[in-house]
């Protein structure tokens, strides 16, 4: 819990005099308006992209501009669209915000149902008994909790991820259902505010890594609420020793290993209201003991200006991410690649679900991007693969919003769309 104190304890002080003006938001000076419109040359795909070693627009370059989106669900026959050569089926339909997507090594296909408002608090089961690539089973395999989002079968155990606790479960491989009320492991600290949690395991199975979210944007509810969030937790496997691993971290959701190593990476949906092209979401590898920058830096030692110089220790020791995603994506789910069954190049790479921004003039996300990897390191920047879920951007109107993303048994990906009026697990394939 040391490090846990340490965290909170450079974190006391909330910001009071370094926010800007409403001048400074609202009218950036000469350089920064000639580096905004030079933004062409440090942001590509669609405007959503930069490498790691380029220089952001300055923040207030734009109007902090709210645009959410209206969801108006998929038309019949229609689905996202993937490169040549991949389909795009629908695993799933009819569901209720499923969100998160955990397959078992018996090729089981676990869904968790979650929201922080209208919460259906299930996980369900869908079984491909014949490995004929449909699900013939769906069953509602546990039910009773709290905004659930990551899984993990260890040891013959089930764990949830719940909104405010880590759970275990008895687990039996082809069973249809559990009963049992499970035992807590962990508390968590819950709210509505970046409410999912999410859980992997150690390589060599004796600890579990914890993603919690920030309670707010920029702490504007002051520090002290954000006790125990933005970070990364690692615990033993029975809820003790349990430390903070990373912090600095807005809102990291997705985790996995990089292939072939022992290298954990996390998806981070970045913070807001700072306008249309900063900061931008990542992808990064996470080191143990590392500070990412939140609330007080972003992508590396860019100063928040509404903390200006109260922590310049902390901006100077952020680390800056690995891969940017886009400003305002909303990048969440992450799963690297693990079979054979994709074209060469997408093997041991990462597909990152974006659900897509409301804080941008433009849409930004609303889509699954791919990081090509080789080695466990990234080779490239992110490029689009399932594309088109934006119906009308003037109409602000989006089909699907997707999220959660995991690799089948069978070796292709599937896609949690929770948007209102969608509510399926798109199947990506692949035919050689």
């Amino acid at each position: 819990m040391k490090n846990l104190s340490f965290f909170i304890a450079a974190l006391v002080i909330v910001a009071c005099n370094g926010k800007p003006t409403a001048e400074e938001k609202q009218k950036p000076d000469s350089s920064e308006s000639e580096l905004v419109n030079n933004s062409d040359t440090l942001l590509n795909n669609n405007d959503t992209q930069l490498n790691k070693n380029d220089t952001l627009p300055p923040p207030y370059a734009t109007k902090s501009v709210v645009k959410t989106s209206k969801e108006i669900g998929w038309p019949a026959g229609k689905t996202p669209v993937a490169p040549e050569g991949f389909t795009v089926s629908r695993f799933a339909e009819g569901l209720q915000h499923p969100r998160w997507i955990y397959v078992a090594a018996n090729g089981d296909v676990f869904v968790s149902q979650g929201d922080n408002e209208k919460s259906a608090n299930n996980i369900l089961l869908f079984r491909d008994a014949n490995k004929d690539g449909t699900a013939e089973r769906k069953s509602v395999y546990l039910s009773g909790l709290n905004m659930p989002l990551g899984m993990v079968i260890l040891d013959n155990k089930f764990y949830v991820a719940n909104n405010d606790a880590l759970i275990e479960y008895p687990y039996t491989a082809g069973a249809t259902s559990i009963k049992d009320p499970g035992k807590k492991i962990v508390s968590l600290p819950g709210g509505k505010r970046h409410w999912t949690r999410n859980v992997v395991a150690s390589k060599n199975g004796d600890k579990f890594y914890i993603s919690v979210g920030a309670a707010s944007n920029i702490a504007e509810n002051g520090l002290d609420k954000e006790e125990g969030r933005a970070l990364i937790l690692e615990v033993n496997k029975d809820g003790s020793g349990k430390k903070v691993y990373a912090s600095g971290l807005r809102n990291p959701v997705g985790m996995d290993w990089a292939p072939g190593t022992n290298v954990l990476w996390t998806s981070v949906n970045e913070r807001d209201e700072l306008g249309d092209n900063v900061p931008p979401d990542y992808l990064t590898s996470v080191q143990e003991g590392g500070f990412y920058g939140w609330p007080y830096a972003y992508w590396g030692q860019n100063e928040d200006p509404r903390f200006k110089g109260q922590k310049p220790d902390l901006v100077q020791k952020s680390i800056k991410p690995d891969v940017s995603l886009g400003p305002h994506t909303a990048s969440l789910g992450l799963t690297f690649y693990t079979k054979e069954n994709f074209p060469e190049k997408y093997r041991s790479g990462a597909f990152v679900g974006q659900h897509g921004s409301w804080n941008r003039s433009k849409f930004s996300g609303y889509k699954v991007v791919f990081v090509p990897f080789a080695n466990g390191k990234p080779t490239g920047a992110a490029e689009d693969f399932l594309t088109g879920f934006i119906a009308n951007e003037e109409k602000s109107e989006v089909y699907g919003r997707p999220v959660g993303v995991a690799v089948a048994a069978d070796g292709s990906l599937l896609v949690a769309d929770d948007g209102n009026g969608a509510n399926i697990i798109w199947k990506v394939s692949y035919k050689k």
